[in-house]
């Protein structure tokens, strides 16, 4: 048996948005040779391609079997481009849980109603900061087991499976423009390359400081007395113990948090917002900006979960975690444009761009630091 394992985002054969192997069985006479094979569809394949399944997920829809069949047929029986179809379906009687249709979402927004500062309990530009220039108030996360990863997106992202913690503090928001700026004026740090003068942009006093690569982030983390926190402990904070998959519960909404579908449906280019501007946001501990807004950077290298079978040359102590997503769309990277909790990307710890920040972590049983 022959078998070719080819990622794709499932836009073949109806599964929207998970990145499942969609396999084919060929029959002898088709290989030419006495044994079975079975093949995965090439992201190029006509199937794949097939604009149907963008609005139709279920396989058993005949727009869905129709087309795939039209389209399978042309190259592989109609026994064989059925069964490819049929082989979809879940087993009777299970549900499954699919991750939204990201297209499907888009179109059912009002287009109308939505503004710049939808779901904003600030504007998204000002001068007198709320937060402060002091390290970030922290939430203390209690001891016990939450719910890490997922089965229904990308490999690298599950399988689902429960991790315990020890309790541990995080800061309630992203690390700010003005809180960094008091970092670098007091260790005398290179500014980030959007800085002028070594200050931040007009208006952005309590948006989250971005162009700071891994090492600034660390860095200013133990200035203020703490550290970075692990991709387990980020998660857990984001998304509670239940298993959700955005921090406010499993509907994603557009009014909470600062994505890249709000800029698109905006038809505008896009930037940071305040931090803790999302009230409707907020995970089940009260932290904001989990979910959009900048990626943030962890301490964990990036590697595979516990029983992910997945093989992937990037896994190892190369890059460093990154999680929440954030308001630029990185789509061309598969990253996910609207931040489940379970995401993650990874870069080089040098990286450094418009949508990279962080946050602080500290073992809930060392001390504050005072400055």
């Amino acid at each position: 048996m022959q078998f070719v394992n080819v990622k794709h985002t499932a836009l073949a054969v109806g599964l929207s948005l998970l990145c499942l192997p969609l396999a084919i069985t060929v029959t002898a006479a088709q290989r030419g040779v006495d044994t079975p094979a079975t093949v995965a569809l090439s992201p190029q394949h006509p199937a794949v391609k097939n604009d149907c399944v963008e609005c139709h997920s279920d396989p058993k829809h005949t727009s869905v079997k129709v087309a795939l069949t039209a389209e399978c047929t042309s190259c592989h029986s109609a026994k064989v481009a059925l069964s490819a179809v049929e082989q979809t379906q879940p087993p009777q009687g299970k549900p499954v849980k699919r991750f939204p249709d990201e297209k499907a979402i888009e179109r059912s927004i009002d287009r109308d109603s939505l503004t710049v500062t939808s779901g904003m309990s600030v504007p998204l530009y000002y001068d007198k900061t709320r937060i402060g220039a002091d390290p970030n108030k922290m939430v203390l996360i209690p001891a016990g087991s939450f719910i890490m990863g997922t089965d229904i997106r990308f490999p690298d992202e599950g399988p689902e499976h429960k991790v315990y913690l020890k309790a541990y503090y995080i800061d309630k928001y992203a690390v700010t423009n003005l809180q960094y700026k008091k970092f670098i004026d007091a260790t005398h740090r290179r500014s980030p390359s959007n800085f002028v003068n070594r200050t931040y942009p007009d208006g952005k006093v309590d948006h989250p400081v971005t162009f700071v690569n891994w090492y600034d982030a660390k860095a200013y983390c133990e200035w203020a007395g703490k550290r970075l926190p692990t991709d387990e402990e980020w998660e857990k904070a984001a998304r509670g113990t239940d298993g959700r998959m955005f921090p406010w519960g499993n509907e994603f909404n557009i009014n909470n948090a600062n994505t890249p579908m709000r800029w698109n449906v905006l038809h505008m280019e896009g930037d940071t917002s305040p931090v803790g501007a999302f009230k409707g946001g907020a995970s089940p501990y009260g932290l904001y900006d989990m979910s959009g807004n900048v990626w943030e950077w962890t301490s964990s290298w990036y590697e595979p979960y516990p029983g992910n079978t997945h093989v992937s040359e990037n896994y190892g102590e190369k890059y460093k975690v990154l999680k929440g997503g954030s308001w630029w769309d990185c789509s061309f990277y598969r990253c996910g444009i609207s931040a489940p909790s379970f995401n993650r990307s990874f870069f080089l710890r040098t990286t450094k761009n418009k949508s990279f920040g962080f946050r602080c972590a500290r073992d809930a049983d060392k001390p504050r630091k005072t400055l």
